[in-house]
């Protein structure tokens, strides 16, 4: 049996985030970790990827060689294009995300705080070229997921308050890092799984936000499929 506790933590938050992705749902991945959700899921799901930029039905990272200097994500990396792929322009694109057809949003965080809300776009005092899609993804999509590390630089990044701006007054459906997975509900933070050979005190230790612990918490079970 596969040893997931020493997978890498990217691995870990990306297997995991794929598990909850429903056969042929429309999807977006935002840029960083969340692109590496669709290598954990089987084609034959029938899932189709939507890029911001104008595409409906990326694919995997083409081989080297192969790529296509026109055909990228929202980040500017190289991608494919599934059999039945759309190419559409900008506005069509928001159109999409804009007006709720979207299943699924899964997006990288700087911070979530207790309630869900997550901060994305930028760091004060450094440059940002704009917030671009993610306050469009999180205000329209049915489900969002945030995909990140639990931590930066030593410092929890699942907060009481977000101290950085708001990506959107909605609040997220579901936190996935490499420690836990976490649901913000309204009567707070609820820890519903954790990482690989992590144990509840070690969630609890790396997170800044009080968790509400309900019952025996279950270690994430990777091996299962979508």
């Amino acid at each position: 049996m596969k040893d997931f506790s020493v997978m890498d933590p990217k691995e870990i938050i990306a297997r995991r985030v794929s598990l909850e992705i429903r056969p042929k749902s429309l999807v977006n991945l935002g840029i960083g970790i969340p692109t590496l959700v669709s290598e954990h899921l089987d084609e034959g799901m029938g899932v189709f990827f939507q890029s911001e930029n104008g595409v409906v039905g990326l694919g995997h990272r083409p081989p080297e060689g192969m790529t296509d200097r026109h055909l990228t994500d929202a980040g500017g990396t190289f991608t494919s294009a599934v059999p039945g792929a759309s190419i559409i322009d900008s506005a069509f694109s928001f159109g999409l995300i804009r007006g709720g057809h979207l299943d699924l949003t899964v997006l990288g965080g700087l911070q979530v705080d207790a309630k869900g809300h997550l901060a994305n776009w930028m760091i004060p005092g450094k440059f940002v070229p704009g917030m671009g899609g993610a306050m469009d993804l999180v205000t329209g999509a049915k489900k969002v997921i945030v995909a990140m590390i639990h931590s930066a630089k030593g410092q929890s990044k699942i907060v009481p308050e977000c101290t950085l701006p708001l990506t959107s007054q909605r609040c997220v459906d579901l936190i996935v890092t490499e420690l836990a997975v976490m649901e913000p509900r309204a009567d707070g933070l609820h820890l519903l799984e954790t990482g690989p050979g992590v144990s509840v005190e070690e969630v609890v230790a790396h997170t800044d936000a009080e968790l509400v612990i309900a019952g025996d918490i279950p270690e994430m079970d990777l091996s299962r499929t979508a």
